[in-house]
């Protein structure tokens, strides 16, 4: 891959299902950042929509055979309404496909959401959970 590549410039939009698959996904490649499946599909709301902003290009130099990847910021609506933010390492053949966001206005309010949003171990320190979160 051409590591001169630039980063996708874009937001993208997941429904629960997709954003599931994709921590499946991450899960099985043994991706450093990515949430527990099961957690997500325990919280995430099933009908709600979920946000990816990419971050930086990564990848394993201990790992040649795990694909360069992006690791995105994730937004993820919750059951409760809370939104929470996250990180999620995907590899191009899985992010290149999903939908993006074309709407200024909803790329503008999605990005003061991540920029306030807590992070998934500080929304469960706050409900009493715990941090872990794999």
């Amino acid at each position: 891959m051409d590591f001169e590549q630039p980063l996708p410039r874009e937001l993208k939009a997941v429904d629960s299902a997709s954003l599931i698959g994709l921590e499946e996904r991450a899960c099985d490649l043994g991706l450093n950042q990515r949430l527990d499946p099961a957690w997500v599909r325990a919280n995430a709301a099933p009908d709600g929509t979920h946000y990816l902003w990419p971050v930086l290009w990564h990848s394993l130099s201990h790992r040649p055979d795990v694909p360069r990847h992006v690791r995105w910021e994730l937004l993820i609506t919750l059951r409760t309404g809370d939104r929470v933010l996250s990180l999620l390492d995907a590899i191009p053949d899985d992010f290149t496909p999903l939908p993006k966001v074309t709407s200024r206005e909803e790329g503008m309010r999605v990005r003061r959401l991540l920029d306030q949003a807590p992070s998934v171990r500080e929304w469960l320190l706050r409900k009493g959970g715990g941090p872990d979160r794999r």
